[in-house]
């Protein structure tokens, strides 16, 4: 094991070499006659402790001592006074100033020695423990960061499992997250509906977005893969995915009490049918009823269910799908999102490129 390193400084020789006869058996020990050689050589080297005389002339332990706790490099090493003084008001300076301990002189060698041990005993505690907290700290990190990849894992895995299901969307849940992002960056850069933009997360609001469709697990294979028009009891049946999407979600917060992710991936699948004039669905919402996100996922949604190939349609060009969009404005979507959307659309055009 390692032998500590203590400094003693003392203007008295005699003090000095008592003081390193007596823990030189125990310690690496190293003395100072002045507060002036102590402060040059902590420059240099840092002592596991420090035994430091109060009375001594040019400096004396109390102005030591505040120099040594004003510097960073110093600052944590433990310092003991030994000294003559032996009045109340001297103990509590110098424990004022930072001091661990103050012994008085003359003093019993083998309970100075005891003082000492149990002083670095609990250095060696404090510093093991903020070593354990330390490595503690990068332990959660590493374990924070593998639930967050897990989650996302999960979260991935679920979502493709919806998108390959309904596989005539092709890789629609990844466009629309591309798409989202965009139209979500210009509506803030460029101040619309401030009050609500202004607090989103926009990086987790895109990623809930993967969840739009989630309740099209539940929809029939025969309804949901129907290569052709859909009839009214079949078409009821598909817009009651909003719905058992949104439960989806309640009973998961029922397990948890984080609910960002899960209050935007709420909007996104309970809003993302409704329309600006209040024919949509599920709950009929009207103008802004609808929460801004939602409005904006209805135009993303839409652009991509427009230029995607189905058994009973081609997909529709760029131009087209933004043209079926401006017909909307005002109708099926907002009018001020639209007209954001078509400054933009080229950046929704090189994402249905790739």
């Amino acid at each position: 094991m390692e032998r500590k390193t203590i400094f003693i400084v003392d203007d008295d020789l005699t003090n000095l070499t008592v003081g390193a006869n007596m823990l030189s058996d125990s310690f690496s020990v190293f003395t100072f006659n002045s507060g002036r050689l102590l402060l040059k050589k902590l420059e240099r080297y840092t002592p596991d402790l420090i035994l430091l005389d109060v009375e001594m002339p040019e400096m004396d332990g109390y102005e030591v001592i505040r120099q040594i706790k004003n510097k960073k490099e110093s600052s944590q090493i433990p310092v003991i006074f030994v000294t003559a003084k032996d009045d109340c008001a001297s103990e509590l300076e110098g424990l004022s100033l930072g001091a661990i301990d103050y012994i008085k002189k003359p003093f019993s060698p083998p309970l100075l020695l005891k003082r000492i041990e149990v002083h670095l005993l609990v250095e060696a505690q404090k510093a093991e423990l903020q070593n354990y907290n330390d490595n503690l700290q990068e332990m959660v990190d590493v374990k924070t960061k593998a639930v967050v990849e897990l989650q996302g894992a999960i979260l991935n895995t679920m979502t493709k499992l919806v998108d390959r299901r309904d596989d005539i969307t092709g890789g629609h849940i990844e466009r629309t997250q591309r798409y989202m992002y965009i139209l979500l960056q210009a509506i803030a850069q460029r101040g619309l509906f401030y009050e609500e933009s202004v607090s989103w997360d926009v990086p987790l609001a895109v990623q809930s977005t993967q969840l739009h469709d989630i309740g099209k697990i539940a929809i029939k294979d025969c309804i949901l893969l129907k290569p052709g028009k859909l009839t009214e009891d079949e078409f009821e049946s598909i817009k009651t995915h909003t719905l058992i999407g949104e439960d989806f979600i309640l009973d998961i917060e029922k397990e948890t009490s984080e609910h960002k992710f899960l209050d935007y991936s709420k909007v996104f699948i309970s809003t993302h049918h409704e329309k600006w004039d209040g024919s949509g669905y599920p709950r009929g919402l009207k103008g802004e009823e609808i929460p801004v996100l939602g409005r904006a996922m209805a135009i993303v949604d839409v652009y991509d269910a427009l230029i995607s190939e189905r058994p009973y349609k081609k997909g529709f060009s760029h131009r087209e799908a933004v043209r079926i969009i401006t017909d909307g404005r005002g109708t099926h979507f907002d009018p001020s999102i639209v007209d954001l959307f078509t400054s933009i659309s080229d950046q929704f055009c090189q994402i249905a490129a790739r």
